[in-house]
């Protein structure tokens, strides 16, 4: 259980988060969303230490994260996706992927990984974490490193940032599956139509505060009555209600 109570947060005299106050029970997939600059990235980096608040209580399973660095919240169980992945020269696919699961993973377990993020360990094992890589094989590349550390909340920052439709369709895929195989708490920041279309529940944040919330099924309609700026992957603004 993720519980966020008054977190404030201002920047160069703006008040960028001003009282959030959320409860994130465990194994379901919720998505944040609402309009640009409300404050869900700036949110999201404050649950993985990132960015401090300047008031307010993070707790994980009842243990507090504020004052916590990101590697000691990683240790406690949360992991960040960032928005747009970090490439580690002189790394290769396997050993980033060791490192993030502490231990040399056998030959099996990296191929099952990188199966579930849409490529062969044939392929990518050996290869370098560098510019090499496409936006979307450094998007799955990162994903595979969540996965390895079985978090118990992992974070994903636009996710679809920076790649291409069919690596986009594939990235679908694999937030479905672990969502299925309900493994730990998914919470992934998107504006995108398809994202929204397979989380348990929507969260709206706006002006730096917590609006509507709601399973997919009653939140969807209300957030494209709200104009949003929700997108279809592939096309131009505007979502599925309207068409």
């Amino acid at each position: 259980m993720l519980e966020i109570k008054d977190i404030a947060f201002s920047k160069e005299g703006k008040d960028i988060l001003k009282g959030i106050d959320l409860s994130i029970p465990d194994g379901k997939l919720y998505v944040l969303t609402g309009p640009n600059g409300g404050g869900k990235t700036t949110l999201a980096k404050m649950i993985a230490g990132i960015e401090y608040p300047d008031r307010g209580s993070i707790k994980l399973d009842g243990e507090e994260l504020v004052g916590l660095d990101p590697t000691e919240r990683a240790k406690r169980g949360v992991s960040f996706a960032f928005q747009h992945p970090v490439r580690f020269k002189g790394f290769t696919v396997r050993e980033l992927l060791n490192i993030a699961a502490g231990r040399t993973l056998t030959e099996e377990e990296l191929s099952q990984l990188l199966q579930q993020v849409g490529l062969t360990s044939e392929s990518y094992a050996d290869r370098a974490v560098d510019s090499h890589l496409s936006g979307g094989e450094i998007k799955r590349i990162e994903i595979a490193s969540v996965l390895v550390r079985q978090s118990k909340l992992a974070i994903f920052d636009e996710p679809e940032a920076g790649i291409d439709l069919w690596s986009f369709n594939s990235l679908i895929r694999v937030f479905e599956n672990i969502r299925d195989r309900r493994q730990g708490t998914l919470m992934i920041i998107s504006h995108q139509e398809r994202i929204l279309s397979i989380a348990d529940e929507i969260i709206m944040i706006q002006d730096g505060k917590v609006g509507l919330r709601g399973p997919r099924s009653l939140m969807f309609p209300l957030i494209c009555k709200n104009d949003c700026g929700i997108r279809a992957a592939g096309e131009g603004e505007g979502c599925e209600c309207d068409r």
